[in-house]
C-alpha cells in the first residue's frame, strides 16, 4: 500500500552514491535546457516569460516523485502551451491578470481531471484519440506553432485576427513593412549555434549555448534600445491625433465592456423573476452593444495598426534630449541617431506623459526574484464551464504525449509503466503546480530524452532540475534580462521541427487508407480554423468513431472454399469458385444489435442468388461475443435456411459464444447433430463421409473446391 501511494520509495530504497552521481548530472543537464525553454513556452501560451519558470520548479518533482516513470521530465511543452492559448484567448487580453489567472486555473481542472482518471484507473480512455487523429494535430499544431513565431523573428507586432493564417498575412505585410534586421539577425544567430552544436559538440547543450552568446551580446551592443518620452517629443501632429483618438477607443470599448457585464447581470435576474419582456429588452439592450463594441474593437485595430507602422528617427536636441520626427520628415541641417525608432502599442492606452518608443529589438526584460507567492486559485464558474472541455482535450493530449514517451524509454530501460500511475503523478503536478501560479504542463519528449542521454538513474534527477530552477528564480533573474525575445522563438521553431513528421500520414494512408484519410482531414481542419485547435481534435475523433461505427455495423466476412491441399482460404483472395451445394460463410467480429442484420442479409443473398444450395455452414471463430439481437438475427437466418430446405451448421463457436447459444435456445434450432469444432469436420459431415476416412483413402469432396476460377 506505501508503494501504491508513494511509488517514489520504489527507488529511494535501493539508491546509492552512483546512481545519486548520474541523476546530479542529468538534473542539472535537463534544467540548463528546462530554463530557456520554459521561457519561451511560457510566451506561446501567452504568458510573461517567467511564468515558464514558475511551471517548471514544481510540476517535474511532484511528477517524478509520484509517477511511474523514472526519467520522463515533466514541465512546460510546445502543444499544451498552444492549446492554453487558444482556450484562453477568447476570456481575456494575453498577458493581462485575469488572463493569468484563468491559465492557473485551466492548470488546476486539467491536473483534476487527470488525477481522477488515474485514481479510477480509466487511463484507457485517451485511446479515444486514435493514432491518425494525434498524427494529423501534432503535425498542424507543429506548423502553427513555429508560423507563429515568425512576428517575432522579424521583430514586427500585429494584432491576432480571428483565424491563424489572416494573422499570418498581417504579419507578412508588417514584415514588409518594416522588418527589424538587428532581431532578425538575433534569431538567425540562435539557429546557427543550436544547429551547429547538434552537429559539432552533441555533449553541449545546443539551448544553453544559443542562450548564453546572444544574452551577452545583446548586452554588449545595447541590443534593446527602449525610452519612455512625452507625446511632446515625437513632432507628428498625425501621430498625436493617433494616440489621442486610440486612448478615447479603448476607453469607450473599456466602458461598453464594464456596461455589458451590468446588463448580463440584470438579464439572469431578469430570467430567474420570471420577467420575459424585460428580459427580451435587456437582450436587446446587449446586442446593440455586443454590435457597438465590435465596431469601437475595429476601430481600435486600425489605430493601433496605424500607429505600429510609424517609423521615427531621433534627433539629438541641446539639451541632450531626443525629438522624434517620421523618418521622411527629418528637418534640413539636423542629423539623426541613425536608429529607426517604432512605437510600443498594446492593448493598453498609451500614458501621454510617458511613452515607450523602441530603436532596438525587444528582450525578456525584468524577472521578479524569488520564488512566486503560494495561493488558491481564483474559482470562476462560469470560466470554469467555458473551459471544461479544454481542460478534457489539454488532459487527454498532455497524458498521451508523456505515456508515450515513457513507455519509449521503458522499451530501453526495461522499466515497468503503470499508465493510471503516470496519470496520478501527471495530474499531481498539474494541480500542486497551480498553487504555485503554473500553467498547464506535461512529459517533454526532448528533455526526457536528454535526461536518459545525460544517465539520470531514477525520478531524483528531477528533483536536482527543480532545486536548479528553484536557484535560477531566487539568484539569477538578472542575467535573463537581456535575453532576446528572437532567440526564444528560435528556441521554440527548433523544438517543434521534431513534431513535423510527413511520412506518417504516408503510412497511415497505407495500413488503411480511411486513416490516412482522417489524419489529412484532422490536419487540414486544425490549420483552417486555427487558433481553435479543439475543432480540428473533435472532427477527428468523430470521424474516427463514425469509422469504428460503420466497420462494426458492417464487419468482414469471408466465404470460405476448399484447396487441393485441404485447407481452407478466402474466395476473394485464393480466386476458387464457390461450391455450388455448400456454402461456408464465416462472419468477423462481435455479432450484436449494430450488425446483426447485417449477418441476416448475408445468408438471405446467399439463398437468393444459389437456388441449389443445400447446406450453409456458420464460421463462428471470429464472433467473440453475441448479444441479444445478435440471437435473435442468427435464429430468423436459421428459421429462413430451414424454410428453404437447407441444413444449417455451425462451427469453430468458442465456450462463450456456445453458452449464449444455449441460453438463447439455439443449439436445439440448429440441432447439436450440426455443430462442429472445425470446418472441415462440418463439410466432411455434409458430404456423408468424415475427416478421417477422407485424410486417409481421398474420398473426393465436391469437384468446385478443388477447381481455380
Amino acid at each position: 500500500m506505501l508503494a501504491n501511494l508513494f511509488p517514489f520509495t520504489n527507488w529511494i530504497k535501493d539508491y546509492n552514491t552512483d546512481s545519486l552521481r548520474s541523476d546530479v548530472i542529468a538534473g542539472l543537464t535537463v534544467a540548463l535546457v528546462l530554463i530557456p525553454q520554459s521561457m519561451a513556452y511560457a510566451q506561446l501560451a501567452g504568458l510573461p516569460a517567467y511564468y515558464g519558470l514558475y511551471a517548471s520548479f514544481l510540476t517535474p518533482l511532484i511528477a517524478a516523485l509520484f509517477g511511474s516513470s523514472s526519467q520522463l521530465a515533466t514541465g512546460p511543452v510546445a502543444v499544451v502551451s498552444l492549446m492554453t492559448a487558444a482556450s484562453l484567448e477568447p476570456l481575456a487580453t494575453m498577458g493581462s491578470e485575469g488572463y493569468i489567472a484563468y491559465a492557473i486555473l485551466l492548470a488546476l481542472m486539467v491536473g483534476g481531471f487527470q488525477f481522477l482518471l488515474g485514481v479510477l484507473r480509466l487511463g484507457l480512455v485517451v485511446n479515444f484519440l486514435s493514432h491518425p487523429v494525434i498524427n494529423g494535430f501534432t503535425n498542424a499544431a507543429a506548423i502553427i506553432i513555429a508560423t507563429s513565431q515568425v512576428s517575432k523573428l522579424a521583430g514586427v507586432y500585429v494584432d491576432k485576427a480571428s483565424h491563424h493564417y489572416e494573422t499570418l498575412i498581417r504579419v507578412a505585410q508588417s514584415a514588409f513593412n518594416f522588418t527589424h534586421l538587428p532581431t532578425l539577425g538575433m534569431g538567425l544567430l540562435a539557429f546557427a549555434i543550436m544547429v551547429g552544436c547538434k552537429r559539432y559538440f552533441p555533449k553541449i547543450p545546443n539551448v544553453l549555448a544559443a542562450v548564453v552568446i546572444t544574452t551577452c551580446l545583446s548586452y554588449a551592443t545595447g541590443f534593446n534600445h527602449d525610452m519612455t518620452v512625452p507625446v511632446a517629443s515625437i513632432s507628428s501632429p498625425k501621430t498625436q491625433l493617433a494616440i489621442t483618438e486610440f486612448n478615447s477607443s479603448l476607453m469607450q470599448a473599456e466602458s461598453l465592456a464594464a456596461k455589458r457585464t451590468e446588463l448580463s447581470k440584470k438579464l439572469s435576474a431578469a430570467e430567474a423573476s420570471g420577467e420575459p419582456l424585460h428580459a427580451l429588452n435587456i437582450q436587446h439592450e446587449l446586442n446593440t452593444i455586443a454590435l457597438q463594441l465590435d465596431q469601437v474593437k475595429a476601430q481600435s485595430h486600425t489605430l493601433r495598426k496605424s500607429l505600429r507602422e510609424m517609423l521615427f528617427a531621433g534627433v539629438e536636441l541641446s539639451d541632450g534630449t531626443l525629438m522624434f520626427y517620421p523618418t521622411n520628415k527629418v528637418p534640413e541641417g539636423m542629423q539623426a541617431d541613425g536608429r529607426t525608432w517604432r512605437l510600443r502599442v498594446g492593448n493598453a492606452p498609451l500614458n501621454a506623459t510617458g511613452i515607450i518608443i523602441m530603436g532596438g529589438g525587444a528582450v525578456v526584460g525584468s524577472i521578479p526574484s524569488g520564488l512566486p507567492s503560494f495561493a488558491t486559485p481564483t474559482l470562476d464558474l462560469s470560466v470554469v464551464l467555458h473551459l471544461i472541455p479544454f481542460a478534457i482535450i489539454i488532459s487527454l493530449l498532455g497524458f498521451m504525449e508523456a505515456i508515450s514517451i515513457a513507455k519509449a524509454m521503458a522499451a530501453k530501460t526495461g522499466q515497468r509503466i503503470n499508465p493510471d500511475q503516470e496519470l496520478i503523478g501527471q495530474g499531481l503536478a498539474n494541480m500542486v503546480g497551480a498553487f504555485g501560479k503554473s500553467y498547464p504542463v506535461s512529459g517533454s519528449f526532448s528533455r526526457s530524452a536528454v535526461n536518459l542521454q545525460a544517465g539520470a538513474v531514477t525520478g531524483m534527477s528531477s528533483v536536482f532540475t527543480s532545486i536548479m530552477v528553484v536557484l535560477t528564480l531566487q539568484f539569477c533573474t538578472p542575467l535573463l534580462y537581456h535575453l532576446p525575445q528572437a532567440v526564444l522563438a528560435a528556441i521554440i521553431m527548433m523544438a517543434v521541427f521534431g513534431l513535423l513528421n510527413v511520412s506518417s500520414f504516408v503510412h497511415a494512408w497505407k495500413v488503411k487508407w480511411y486513416d490516412g484519410a482522417i489524419s489529412v482531414i484532422s490536419f487540414i481542419t486544425t490549420l483552417v480554423y486555427a487558433p481553435h485547435l479543439d475543432k480540428g481534435i473533435m472532427l477527428g475523433v468523430a470521424l474516427s468513431l463514425a469509422m469504428f461505427l460503420y466497420k462494426s455495423m458492417r464487419p468482414n466476412v469471408s466465404f470460405f472454399s476448399r484447396t487441393p491441399e485441404q485447407t481452407h482460404t478466402d474466395t476473394a483472395i485464393s480466386e476458387l469458385e464457390h461450391c455450388k451445394d455448400t456454402s461456408v460463410i464465416q462472419f468477423e467480429g462481435p455479432l450484436f444489435f449494430a450488425n446483426a442484420s447485417f449477418l441476416e442479409d448475408i445468408v438471405t443473398e446467399k439463398i437468393t442468388e444459389n437456388a441449389s444450395l443445400k447446406h450453409i455452414i456458420l464460421s463462428a471463430g471470429g464472433i467473440n461475443d453475441i448479444d441479444c439481437s445478435g440471437a435473435e438475427a442468427l435464429e430468423l437466418s436459421i428459421e429462413k435456411a430451414h424454410a428453404h430446405g437447407i441444413t444449417f451448421s455451425l462451427c469453430s463457436a468458442n465456450r462463450t459464444v456456445l453458452a449464449v447459444l444455449q441460453r438463447a435456445h439455439l443449439l436445439e434450432k440448429i440441432g447439436t447433430e450440426n455443430i462442429y469444432a472445425t470446418a472441415e469436420q462440418a463439410l466432411c459431415n455434409q458430404h456423408g463421409f468424415t475427416a478421417t476416412e477422407d485424410n486417409a483413402t481421398g474420398s473426393p469432396l465436391p469437384e468446385a473446391y478443388f477447381h481455380a476460377s
